[in-house]
């Protein structure tokens, strides 16, 4: 039954977000890498692993019933008809090399539709966040994706799984989109959404993720008023495209085009 207080819901995610988040920076100086998984870029740590159980220790304290789709392995089975989608550490790389940002990522589904999210920056002390109908949120107060630029103004944000097939392709929609937008920003698939919910990138395009990457800010991105799809008019792990109004037409006719 679809009865689930929302805004508690969350809370409780912001709360264990918050404290992965704080595990997170606290370790990152004794951090032990672990062996790549799918290819040599795909990498994880014990802190990833750490962070996911603390998540999933919590939710299940909280709601046992519920099923938990988690990245690292300690997803279970449930039987409430909701389902929480985890990503206890987007932009491994990013962390691990210091060279850019990363977040923690939880997402609450009922059935197959998103009806509360989390994205926590922990380096930058920011927290985005919505339920569905609500509106979205950065650290409490709301936001609202701008009108947006035309396409040759644009900063656009470029997210990819770095397999060598996937990076073949995002190498072909990049040689398209540089010439014509304004810019490009690669950043982790999380906040490549949640920085359109913010006003920070005007449009932004992810490739071959999963559903954990891009499960929460795309919630939060919708909230905010960001136009999203893909091939045809859902996003999916495949492709996700999403864009202020004013740029959806020209953003995504061009990467439909050759993505």
């Amino acid at each position: 039954m679809d009865d689930r207080d929302l805004p508690a819901a969350r809370d409780l995610a912001v709360d264990l977000a918050v404290r992965a988040g704080r595990l997170q920076l606290e370790r990152r100086d004794t951090l032990r890498m672990g062996a790549p998984k799918a290819h040599v870029n795909d990498v994880v740590s014990d802190v990833d692993i750490a962070s996911e159980r603390l998540i999933v220790d919590g939710i299940v304290a909280a709601w046992p019933g519920d099923a938990v789709q988690a990245e690292e392995g300690h997803g279970r089975t449930g039987s409430s008809g909701w389902s929480w989608i985890v990503d206890p550490l987007d932009g491994t790389r990013n962390y691990v090399s210091r060279t850019g940002p990363w977040s923690v990522c939880i997402a609450l589904y009922h059935d197959d539709r998103a009806r509360a999210a989390v994205v926590h920056d922990p380096a930058a002390g920011e927290t985005f966040s919505a339920v569905d109908g609500g509106g979205a949120l950065l650290n409490g107060e709301p936001i609202t994706a701008p009108g947006g630029r035309q396409l040759h103004e644009a900063l656009v944000g470029v997210s990819f799984q770095p397999n060598p097939a996937t990076k073949e392709r995002a190498g072909r929609v990049i040689r398209e989109l540089l010439p014509k937008s304004g810019d490009i920003r690669r950043v982790p698939a999380a906040l490549n959404l949640v920085y359109q919910a913010a006003g920070r990138l005007d449009g932004g395009l992810a490739l071959d993720t999963n559903l954990w990457d891009i499960a929460a800010g795309a919630l939060i991105a919708r909230e905010a008023g960001v136009v999203l799809g893909g091939h045809g008019p859902d996003f999916s792990t495949e492709l996700t495209i999403g864009a202020a109004p004013s740029l959806w037409p020209a953003l995504s006719e061009l990467v439909r085009a050759v993505a």
